[in-house]
């Protein structure tokens, strides 16, 4: 099946009605616990990072706070959320740099986000769209595999995708866009098991069949 535009742009109507409500499943109420969460995201579920950063933000919740506590026992804070030692290194750094740099504060620019220790496109692309408003196609595992699986982009490499999206999809859409694939990646176009059956963009997606022929 060869993916035109006008197949493309149904794919986003039928994900903008079947994912209008949705939003970010990562829990935050600053742009400062949204980049925390983001880099504590990093293979490691929505589930489990909200429950790190409940416990983690009782007890520092700014970019100082958490300098103060010292890398250790930021350690044992985020233990449970995979790849610890090295997360708590990066934010521990991100800290330091935004209490030197920005007076604490998460700086707006984009340029300046990607600059920052642990903090790589995905992470600046989520911040930059969901705390600064900014339109941004963030591609992590889940809107990686769905662009591919559909052709809405086709990249062997985030980047790639991630241009390929910024193509296909008109620049006004490209943050809630990137909320519809994560969505539709977690629910339906699963990585082992996608449930075919149940998916409402069945009749255009070209690997359709190879998933039923499993």
């Amino acid at each position: 099946m060869r993916i035109t535009k006008k197949i493309k742009d149904e794919m986003l109507t039928i994900l903008a009605k079947t994912y209008a409500n949705v939003k970010s499943a990562l829990v935050f109420r600053n742009p400062f616990e949204l980049l925390v969460a983001v880099i504590l995201s990093a293979q490691c579920t929505d589930k489990r990072v909200n429950v790190t950063t409940a416990r983690l933000f009782k007890k520092a919740d700014t970019p100082q706070e958490i300098v103060d506590m010292g890398l250790e026992n930021l350690q044992e804070e985020i233990r449970d959320c995979g790849l610890f030692r090295n997360k708590a290194k990066n934010i521990m750094a991100t800290c330091q740099t935004l209490v030197e740099q920005y007076g604490g504060e998460v700086p707006t620019d984009y340029e300046a986000l990607l600059k920052l220790p642990g903090v790589g496109r995905k992470t600046a692309n989520v911040v930059s769209s969901i705390a600064f408003g900014r339109p941004a196609i963030a591609v992590d595992t889940h809107v990686f595999r769905v662009a591919n699986r559909l052709h809405l982009a086709v990249g062997e490499t985030p980047l790639e995708v991630e241009r390929g999206l910024q193509k296909a999809i008109p620049k006004a859409q490209w943050s809630a866009a990137h909320h519809w694939l994560i969505w539709h990646g977690r629910l339906i176009c699963k990585s082992l098991r996608p449930r075919c059956g149940e998916c409402p963009l069945a009749a255009l997606c070209p690997s359709y069949e190879l998933s039923v022929k499993k």
